[in-house]
């Protein structure tokens, strides 16, 4: 069996780069000679043993990549070897290969470079899944991001604006909100200082979105700042799992609650996930539209303190790991 070096998880939770088998393709799949990896909430939940990756997935963590294909499957027809991609991944990438179905690994896009794109698929393919798939988001929509100055706040807040709708978002610090309304979105607030009200000013009538990482603290808030017809889109529980629910508000408003994760999804979901982002949201790199947006770069063999970075919520954007 090939090897090849990994991120490994020791009892103690500390991230030691250590050899470990090198993945195998099927026929679908590519493999991809990791460039970078970024870091992810999910990455630091799976390694405090709460989010276990789904059948069949590496137990690598890591859900994105940049790299260069250096294999592919005898009935891949898209992807070529030497092709400069990045991709979403179901587990597997704090290392120096990969391997994923072909659908789920897109061109690096234009104007950016290898490194930078490892920043990308993950949290633009849950922004586009949630905000266009399941909340058929369209022009003219409010949309409310909690954890605004993330990964995925920093690029929802941009797709809102690609698309002509407004945002509000939450934030920790005075700093993230000053740099996510410098970003577009249209204003924010202080999750500890009763954001909703600020919400309620800004949006009277409701806004039409929330993207919520956060889950039962703030569940009762949301669904009283909603719209009508308006969509709740619960993806990440850093808030809890329980709370009240006013069931009358539910019906009369006609709201929806989606419950929503992308790692589990099928390849096919994952590939038109994908291929949507490169046809409607990679070429907008290039003109500078749409950038990505990283807190810090680091050495894969830094992947604790990189961690700490996002334990501490210190960052503002992604975390690239870059793999050498």
């Amino acid at each position: 069996m090939k090897k090849m070096k990994a991120i490994d998880v020791l009892d103690n939770k500390d991230l030691i780069w250590s050899e470990t088998e090198k993945p195998r393709i099927l026929d679908n799949e590519v493999l991809i000679k990791i460039t970078a990896t970024a870091v992810n909430r999910a990455d630091v939940v799976q390694k405090n043993g709460f989010y276990p990756p789904p059948p069949g997935a590496s137990n690598i963590l890591g859900l994105e990549c940049s790299g260069v294909i250096e294999e592919i499957g005898k009935n891949v027809k898209k992807r070529k070897i030497g092709e400069n991609v990045c991709a979403l991944l179901s587990g597997g990438g704090y290392a120096q290969y990969a391997s994923c179905p072909e659908e789920q690994a897109v061109p690096v896009p234009e104007g950016i470079s290898i490194s930078e794109a490892a920043s990308l698929p993950e949290v633009f393919a849950t922004c586009w899944l949630n905000l266009f798939h399941e909340a058929n988001m369209k022009e003219g929509d409010t949309v409310l991001l909690h954890a605004g100055a993330s990964g995925i706040g920093t690029s929802a807040i941009q797709l809102c604006n690609l698309f002509n709708c407004k945002s509000f978002i939450t934030a920790g610090t005075l700093e993230k909100i000053s740099y996510c309304i410098k970003l577009g979105a249209d204003n924010g607030s202080l999750r500890h200082e009763r954001p909703f009200e600020d919400i309620k000013k800004w949006a009277p009538n409701g806004v039409d979105i929330i993207l919520d990482p956060v889950g039962g603290e703030y569940f009762e808030d949301n669904l009283n700042v909603l719209s009508i017809e308006g969509r709740l889109l619960l993806i990440g529980l850093m808030g809890g799992t329980k709370s009240e629910i006013n069931l009358g508000l539910v019906l009369m408003k006609r709201q929806r609650i989606i419950g929503s994760t992308i790692r589990a999804r099928s390849p096919s979901v994952k590939g038109k996930v994908m291929n949507d982002l490169y046809e409607k949201v990679w070429p907008h790199f290039k003109s500078k539209k749409i950038r990505p947006i990283i807190h810090k770069t680091m050495n894969i063999e830094q992947a604790n303190q990189a961690h700490e970075i996002m334990e501490k919520n210190q960052n503002i954007g992604k975390i690239v790991l870059k793999i050498s």
